[in-house]
């Protein structure tokens, strides 16, 4: 039996599993893809996670991530505004930072299970029972982790709320090769939706953009969608056009949800994605995953000191994690109201321009303070 099964090797996976097979524990993650492999993301990470990140020696110095200041905003029409970052970044690619992640817990002495996936997940008594898909195989485990991102079929097997409810949204990614100031992330609104842009290690550019899904199904293909909407921000036109696109075909996911999650769900303990979904536009995902990673390997590694119960592990965690994350959640989900739309993105541009303190306001308390 293991200590910890850890679904799922993103950012907040992989982050407990180093800190908890440091700690001793028997750890196992399981991970559907093999390193390393891009991901649909923003990439940025606010700085907030740096103190952290070098604590555990895991801040990423070795490919000289881009340190971000400053953030530019532009409405459909192209009117922008530019503000400075009070806390900033750095950027940095899923695709070499989860490989960096996998690779220290791998010394750590966390168990890897890749190209592997969870068919169920119960809770007997004591411990779990984890079945993977494609065979009769079943795993036992004191605790489980769920950090399996933004939605997977666990999802429905909990009936989390949120699963029954169609998104409207899709995320689109690319990687570019574009001038770009290393130190800004850009922030364009479209109809339907909004485009971030930032600097990645490597001399690269993060293209991520977000999009009601009825504007796919009005224009049928990515590429229409790209001409026909997005590239009437002059901005996001000069970059279509001018840019050079490192990938193939574009990243898509569909069916991104931002509603209320609980951190737990039949025992199993939720982090990253799995427990909460910020706003992209926020710019902060990576950055609460890193964080609810520490939150939670702590209480877990308390759990198994003898210092607190299995009830009072699950009480505890679903009360910090509230505490840390509620707030920015709510704020991220109203805030959005200001982008996507002309008028809206025209509003959140004047609100830049001539109401920086409430501007800076908004940008803090989607953020936490460092750790």
């Amino acid at each position: 039996m293991k200590d910890v099964i850890i679904i799922g090797g993103g950012l907040a996976g992989l982050v407990n599993a180093i800190c908890m097979a440091r700690a001793g524990l028997d750890v196992l993650l399981i991970e559907k893809r093999q390193y390393p492999f891009h991901r649909v993301c923003g990439e940025y990470i606010s700085n907030e996670v740096v103190p952290f990140l070098r604590a555990i020696d895991a801040y990423p110095s070795s490919f000289d991530p881009p340190q971000i200041q400053r953030l530019a905003l532009s409405s459909v029409t192209g009117r922008r505004v530019e503000i400075p970052l009070d806390l900033g970044g750095f950027g940095i690619s899923r695709y070499s930072l989860d490989h960096h992640l996998y690779e220290m817990g791998k010394k750590a002495g966390a168990i890897f299970r890749l190209n592997t996936t969870v068919d169920y997940v119960s809770y007997e008594g004591d411990h779990f029972q984890v079945r993977l898909a494609k065979g009769s195989e079943v795993l036992k485990s004191r605790i489980v982790v769920g950090a399996y991102g933004k939605r997977s079929k666990l999802d429905k097997m909990l009936n989390r709320s949120f699963v029954s409810e169609r998104s409207p949204y899709l995320a689109v990614k690319y990687h570019i090769a574009y001038d770009i100031p290393d130190d800004l992330i850009a922030l364009h609104n479209f109809d339907g939706g909004y485009c971030g842009v930032s600097r990645v290690e490597g001399n690269k550019v993060n293209l991520c953009y977000l999009s009601h899904r009825h504007q796919l199904k009005k224009h049928k293909h990515i590429n229409t969608l790209e001409k026909e909407v997005l590239c009437k921000n002059p901005f996001l036109a000069t970059i279509f056009n001018e840019a050079d696109f490192l990938f193939e075909k574009p990243l898509v996911i569909n069916e991104i949800s931002f509603a209320r999650k609980n951190a737990v769900e039949n025992h199993i303990l939720m982090t990253g994605d799995a427990a909460g979904l910020i706003t992209p536009l926020c710019g902060n995902g990576m950055a609460m995953a890193i964080h609810s990673a520490k939150v939670l390997s702590d209480l877990v590694l308390r759990h198994f000191n003898g210092e607190i119960s299995r009830r009072n592990l699950e009480q505890f965690y679903q009360k910090r994690w509230s505490q840390l994350f509620a707030t920015r959640l709510l704020v991220g989900r109203k805030s959005q109201l200001l982008f996507g739309s002309g008028l809206a993105s025209e509003l959140a541009v004047f609100i830049m321009k001539n109401f920086r303190p409430l501007a800076l306001a908004i940008i803090k308390n989607t953020h936490g303070k460092p750790f």
